[in-house]
């Protein structure tokens, strides 16, 4: 059974649904600071289709435990579109997914709902640095299929800011052992406000370090490699080119491969 909730800052619900496989959530009311969103399952290590948000959209999640995650507000949600938790009418939904959707081809890394926090559902990003705890610089940012990289900042330009951090490293967790084969990196490119990458180094769980060369480009930088098991990724040693802005920042990074089993 699936239970979702919208709890108030006094963990009082404020609404409440449930069902087998598949439940929606209309919440009618303004969402107020300390509301959060809770999601409880009868079962763990499955995956689900998760929509904490109409305007913001869903992802395809791993669950090992129950979510909390914290409604964002002010400074918090300047990274989602100024649509996000906002109103007076709002669809919540969780739904188990089918095995064809789960087994097949995919980018792996995808998650509109990950947070800070998070440590029950995969994937889940996190880093070393942030710049200045912006929420516009956090790592979740470089999961949410956001791809616009053209400026820096507010939605749509939201990133993983490094904040000139020299030993910066972003780390990628799946939750569970996946097949991955390909990576893609959009790396922001608001030139000349930023600097670019020559060239970035991944280290995986199984022991194995892969290294991608890179150009000056607001396109899509691709790397194949053999099948690796991994159950999670970490992408170090960042080199930036000589050009004169301490700015280089990633705005989305993808990982595709399939599940094990």
């Amino acid at each position: 059974m699936l239970y979702l909730k919208v709890l108030d800052a006094k963990c009082q619900t404020v609404a409440m649904a449930k069902g087998e496989n598949e439940v929606n959530l209309v919440c009618e009311r303004i969402y107020q600071a300390g509301d959060h969103i809770l999601l409880e399952s009868d079962e763990k290590d499955i995956f689900l289709w998760l929509q904490f948000d109409d305007a913001v959209g869903q992802s395809m999640v791993y669950l090992k435990g129950n979510v909390n995650y914290p409604i964002p507000f002010k400074e918090k949600r300047l990274h989602l579109s100024p649509k996000a938790f906002m109103g007076e009418r709002h669809l919540l939904k969780a739904k188990k997914a089918r095995n064809f959707e789960i087994y097949q081809y995919r980018n792996l890394s995808f998650s509109v709902v990950d947070h800070h926090a998070n440590s029950t559902y995969f994937p889940h990003i996190s880093a070393n640095v942030e710049t200045r705890g912006e929420s516009v610089f956090a790592a979740q940012n470089a999961i949410d299929g956001v791809t616009a990289n053209q400026s820096h900042g507010e939605w749509p330009y939201q990133s993983w800011g490094i904040n000139m951090q020299e030993d910066a490293c972003i780390t990628l967790e799946f939750g569970r052992i996946v097949e991955i084969d390909r990576i893609v990196l959009y790396t922001r490119a608001d030139f000349p406000h930023d600097n670019w990458w020559k060239s970035v180094n991944f280290t995986f769980s199984d022991g194995s370090t892969l290294k991608m060369n890179m150009k000056k480009s607001s396109l899509p930088h691709e790397i194949t490699f053999p099948v690796k098991q991994v159950y999670w990724v970490e992408m170090n040693q960042m080199i930036k080119s000589e050009e004169p802005s301490p700015f280089p920042a990633l705005t989305q990074i993808e990982v595709y491969g399939r599940e094990t089993q």
